[in-house]
């Protein structure tokens, strides 16, 4: 009795120990941070200006943060939109920034998050693409991905009529 006892407490010990070594862990984080592992992202503003002219194509700069829950549903519409996804990695230098850039023309109404802005290979900020909200020009949120899928069809647009 006492070793059925004692082989019982062993079992449950070890199941014990092996369900908290299975606990998933955290995945590396990558440039995408969430809004879409498909695409190519840039690490920084400077690395983005330099592959866009290289390129040819614009440059979208999305600015959000991590504890922003605006921030995090975008997030989740952009990175399941299959139509933005390709837009994102075929016609784009992409680049997702948490923190602000020393550049205050990718602030044109003020420092918000989320907000997309659209650079084109002239180096010329283009604030005339905006969502469409009044108070917070560039931002977008979840139900206004077509409105974002029409300015990134505008800044593809206007760059081949521009240059």
């Amino acid at each position: 009795m006492f070793s059925q006892l004692v082989v019982i407490i062993l079992l449950f010990l070890a199941t014990l120990n092996f369900s908290y070594q299975r606990k998933p862990k955290k995945p590396p984080q990558t440039l995408s941070r969430g809004w879409g592992d498909d695409i190519t992202w840039v690490q920084t503003y400077e690395e983005g200006l330099t592959k866009m002219k290289e390129s040819k194509k614009p440059l979208m700069v999305i600015h959000h943060k991590e504890d922003c829950p605006y921030s995090q549903a975008l997030k989740k519409t952009f990175s399941l939109d299959k139509n933005i996804q390709k837009m994102a990695q075929e016609d784009f230098i992409m680049l997702n920034l948490m923190h602000e850039t020393s550049d205050k023309n990718l602030a044109p109404d003020g420092l918000y998050v989320p907000r997309i802005l659209f650079v084109d290979p002239s180096m010329t900020i283009r604030a005339d693409i905006a969502g469409k909200y009044s108070n917070h020009l560039y931002t977008y949120q979840p139900d206004d991905m077509d409105v974002l899928v029409k300015n990134m069809r505008r800044a593809k647009i206007l760059l081949h009529t521009e240059l």
